[in-house]
């Protein structure tokens, strides 16, 4: 039975390193599952980044949206799924739904289920990185708020499904479970 890794932190943490260094202890055939767009140049800079720092032993798979779909049919291909990140993830989820739509968050929260879910039935160990971001203050708008709240059902949800979870702080990571 596979192992299951949820990383959270801040922004900046080290989060995103430490998940890289655990699922390379995995093996050698690494997956990148990349919820980020390159929807301007800034993005698309960091995004290259990110993939010279990973070097070539890392396949990218570019997902905005479909992510318990994509795990499911790449499951049993590689030694190890690093999936970043679930906050980008839900971002994605969350704008691609009518702003008014008061099923929004049931909506969002539906794929974060279906996640847990296609976890539970996997055979390849996956490390999920996500942001927490719930300890600042109350965001001023609705769209915000419910954003901040989503994260928050989502890292329960997830963590809850998890084997390990790890907070890293100042890039020293602390085992929670």
């Amino acid at each position: 039975m596979p192992v299951h890794t949820l990383i959270t932190g801040g922004a900046r943490s080290g989060k995103s390193r430490l998940a890289e260094t655990m699922t390379a202890a995995s093996g050698t055939r690494l997956c990148y599952l990349a919820t980020a767009q390159s929807l301007d140049l800034e993005m698309a800079d960091r995004i290259e980044r990110h993939r010279h720092r990973r070097g070539d032993c890392w396949e990218t798979i570019e997902e905005p949206l479909m992510i318990p779909q994509t795990l499911a049919r790449i499951d049993g291909i590689y030694a190890a799924i690093l999936l970043d990140c679930v906050t980008l993830w839900l971002s994605n989820l969350l704008l691609s739904c009518d702003e008014n739509d008061p099923t929004a968050e049931e909506q969002v929260l539906g794929h974060v289920h279906r996640l847990a879910v296609t976890l539970r039935g996997m055979s390849t160990p996956v490390f999920l990185v996500t942001n927490e971001v719930g300890q600042g203050i109350v965001p001023d708008n609705p769209l915000a708020r419910l954003y901040r709240d989503l994260a928050g059902q989502a890292n329960q949800l997830l963590a809850a499904c998890c084997d390990q979870v790890y907070v890293t702080i100042s890039g020293i990571p602390l085992k929670l479970k």
